[in-house]
């Protein structure tokens, strides 16, 4: 094919855009992922390789990351960016983890990896990096219906995801690793006899406690546990090579609770010699593989989980992923895209659409109303009509809290054209549209400044009295006249018939309004007043 010389460049550019690379550096290993994009977001993997290195050796003890590691590091990056440039990648990132996100020196690491190896790397939060997992997993299995819990264990941490469906539910990030643990409690090479016993003794306790602490259980009933890392891939392959299993794929590959107890028992007693010649064992993992199965037995007996899914991809290819979004299509700043999303998620989670709709659109009514005479921002107009048609979303989970799982459901979601402030913001209004008032001991409203603590307090008063306005159900108010003056706020509300229990509910919800506003607020049907001068005809 001739090409024209004006458009070759473009051509060029389309054909390199389809390539892309992402790096993990990971506290154990650093692995490569070169991919090729089709049509559609999909891709297929061009290459892959990984290296272990051990970045979080050291860390626990003295906190910086040890020397050795990161000159076995800077090597594998170097060799990493050759083979990436070899495949005319039209991008590569590079992200860090929990090693060098928690290393005294590793924003001096990554300067030196910069000037050495010419790449930038991103040190990516403990949040960050279970999104990405999320993302990973969310691909590779069909989530529709299913409660799942999804664990990504590292050589420093693991990060840990609540989801219903494809919706985040939670997310946490806890200090459990497979380096640091082996470190810290010394059950690493060279130990064993009564040391070991007693490393043992406070693995189970380190685990156990930091859960606790870190975590708390999903208030829904978990289908399975969805596991990423080399962690469970070695607990795939040591099952399979147990039970005499071949040519059955690792991924999606499934364990259950007692088959881990099992394995585990074993290897707490053997030697690091004969761990090391087990069929199915990594040779790099073999001394660390005691601490990472220990935490899959906390997080299984935490969650009250009987059955691990094996998934063998991860952080890097949710990067990859976010990469393909940014590069063929991602973010948009399209009105019409953003409502589509709201409309999607609430329609998926609620059940409630025409319920939000109506709600909406009484709460923006007394909102435009009493702008004005409350001071009220012209910005919060658009966050509070967002919150009223989410502020259900929670039912997917249950009802009796549907409106705490609506703020963790909405602040969790990506929906476009929606920034990460404005977001939380709408997830708040959203979490107080019923149910106790927003307190400052609530985490989710004390991360919010006062200003915006006033915001969430003044829209969620009015998002009440709408949500009573329908407390039927039935979308019969169809407009509120609203106005205040000396003796309060009046809600006058337009419905062809008496919406008398419409007007129960809403009076029922006034309180909020009245101690923010520091008024008292009435309702009446506006046929109240047609009816009486009809009778004194």
């Amino acid at each position: 094919m001739t090409i024209p010389s004006d458009q070759k460049q473009i051509y060029l550019n389309t054909e390199m855009a389809s390539r892309l690379a992402g790096i993990d550096i990971g506290s154990n290993s650093v692995r490569l992922l070169v991919a090729e994009v089709f049509r559609g977001s999909s891709y297929r993997i061009l290459d892959e390789e990984r290296e272990p290195t051990r970045l979080a050796r050291s860390i626990s003890s003295d906190g910086e990351l040890d020397k050795e590691a990161m000159a076995r590091t800077l090597e594998a990056l170097a060799t990493f960016k050759q083979i990436a440039a070899g495949y005319q990648v039209s991008a590569l990132r590079t992200i860090a983890t929990c090693a060098v996100r928690e290393a005294t020196n590793g924003s001096e690491f990554c300067q030196q990896i910069q000037k050495e190896v010419g790449l930038s790397v991103e040190i990516i939060s403990g949040e960050r990096e279970a999104r990405l997992a999320f993302s990973s997993v969310q691909h590779a299995f069909d989530l529709n219906g299913k409660n799942i819990v999804i664990a990504d264990i590292g050589g420093g941490s693991t990060e840990i995801v609540f989801a219903t469906g494809s919706l985040v539910e939670s997310i946490f990030s806890t200090p459990l690793g497979a380096v640091r643990l082996t470190e810290r409690c010394g059950i690493g090479s060279g130990v064993d006899g009564i040391e070991f016993q007693r490393g043992l003794i406070k693995l189970n306790k380190e685990i156990n406690g930091c859960l606790k602490r870190e975590t708390s259980r999903p208030l829904f009933a978990p289908h399975f546990l969805v596991g990423s890392g080399g962690t469970f891939t070695t607990l795939a392959e040591l099952v399979m090579a147990s039970k005499k299993e071949a040519d059955i794929p690792v991924a999606g590959y499934k364990v259950s609770h007692a088959e881990l107890r099992h394995l585990l028992d074993q290897l707490k007693k053997m030697s690091l010699r004969s761990r090391k010649s087990m069929a199915g064992m990594s040779s790099d993992r073999a001394d660390i593989i005691i601490a990472g199965l220990s935490i899959i037995d906390g997080l299984l007996k935490r969650f009250r989980v009987n059955t691990i899914l094996v998934h063998t991809r991860g952080v890097r290819d949710g990067l990859i992923r976010e990469m393909v979004d940014e590069h063929f299509g991602g973010e948009t700043n399209d009105p019409d895209e953003s409502e589509r999303a709201v409309e999607r998620l609430a329609e998926t989670c609620s059940g409630e659409l025409e319920h939000g709709r109506t709600v909406a659109e009484l709460a923006v009514r007394i909102y435009d109303q009493l702008a004005s005479s409350l001071k009220l921002l012209p910005d919060d107009r658009k966050l509070l009509e967002t919150a009223a048609r989410l502020q259900d979303v929670g039912y997917v989970i249950n009802y009796d809290q549907h409106h705490k799982h609506s703020y963790h459901l909405i602040r969790n979601s990506r929906l476009p054209g929606i920034l990460g402030p404005d977001l939380e913001m709408i997830a708040n209004i959203a979490r107080y549209h019923r149910g106790a008032f927003p307190k400052k001991k609530h985490q989710n409203f004390s991360r919010l400044s006062s200003d915006d603590q006033h915001r969430v307090r003044s829209m969620a008063a009015i998002l009440r009295l709408a949500g009573g306005l329908d407390r039927s159900r039935s979308q019969q108010v169809k407009d509120v006249l609203a106005s205040i003056d000396n003796d309060g706020a009046n809600l006058v509300v337009v419905s062809d018939a008496n919406p008398q229990v419409d007007i129960w509910g809403a009076e029922r919800r006034t309180d909020l309004f009245e101690k923010v506003f520091d008024m008292p607020v009435r309702i009446r049907w506006a046929g109240m007043q047609k009816e009486h001068s009809s009778s004194s005809d």
